[in-house]
């Protein structure tokens, strides 16, 4: 499984490397989260109530205010996804320029879809954040496979919002449908990418840390700083090109398990290999799941 995830992680790399612009969905995404997060945080900050003691807290207004900035973060975060899968997907079947423009102009044309779904991602993801904090530690687990069972089910809904046109409730059926079909070995190529980001991350954490040890050993920030600044713009860029290999990998996927052909982009890897029936302890008489 290692070996054919790593494979799919270099086919997945050659489409980035092809247009690198769409690692800037990602950048972008970042960006426009940042403005979100202050535009809130400031009134929230002013609306804060004070009790006799002194102790500040946050105020109904600000809760409303933290609920309808979540929304707004959450569909965000969609909308940037829609935009790198549309435009992702262009490029794979070379059905468009696959460009940042084409990308906004495809997401802002399926504005109105993406906002059901923001909600409710949003609200699962409040939901189940709740029930964690209030539970116990079998709890918390539970709640936690719950929320990685979630995830998976619902893999695919973007793509299927933004290129087939249907509605939310549709798309978490159809997802749903394509995961029990593949039984989660869309994740094989996932594995790839979370093992080569993960080693790219321990670079970037190598300078920061390396930069902080020199400089408490100097006793001098400023040998320190370079060194942390380069771990830290590294650690940004392995954050945005995994984000845009991830959008461009699930739309592989995606167009594998919506019309069963590999996009030529991933050359001479079957992505067969990651949907093949697995035969049961029978023998050849059902297919009782998918090949790990």
């Amino acid at each position: 499984m290692v070996k054919r995830s790593l494979q799919l992680f270099k086919a997945t790399w050659g489409v980035l490397r092809v247009d690198k612009t769409l690692a800037l969905f990602p950048v972008l995404s970042a960006l426009a989260t940042l403005v979100v997060i202050a535009s809130f945080a400031l009134p929230v900050w002013a609306t804060r109530s004070t009790d006799a003691a002194g102790h500040a807290s946050v105020s109904v207004p600000g809760w409303l205010l933290i609920g309808i900035g979540y929304l707004v973060l959450s569909y965000l975060t969609i909308f940037f996804n829609a935009g790198l899968v549309i435009a992702a997907n262009e490029r794979l079947t070379g059905t468009g320029p696959g460009t940042l423009v084409s990308g906004f102009r495809g997401a802002a044309a399926k504005a109105g879809a993406i906002a059901p779904w923001a909600l409710v991602s949003a609200t699962v993801s409040v939901v189940l954040r709740q029930l964690e904090q209030r539970a116990g530690i079998v709890g918390r687990l539970v709640i936690g496979l719950v929320g990685i069972a979630w995830a998976l089910v619902t893999y695919l809904v973007v793509p299927i919002l933004v290129l087939e046109g249907v509605g939310t409730i549709d798309a978490i059926k159809r997802s749903a449908a394509m995961f029990k079909r593949t039984w989660g070995e869309n994740m094989v190529g996932n594995l790839g990418l979370g093992l080569v980001t993960f080693l790219a991350m321990l670079v970037g954490l190598a300078f920061i840390g390396g930069g902080a040890a020199l400089g408490a050993a100097a006793d001098n920030a400023v040998v320190a700083a370079p060194f942390v600044v380069v771990g830290i713009v590294w650690v940004a860029v392995v954050i945005a090109g995994s984000a845009a290999l991830s959008g461009i990998y699930r739309v592989a996927l995606y167009r594998y398990a919506a019309d069963g052909v590999t996009p030529a982009a991933f050359g001479d890897i079957d992505l067969a290999q990651a949907f093949r029936p697995r035969r049961t302890s029978r023998g050849t008489g059902g297919t009782g799941g998918f090949a790990g």
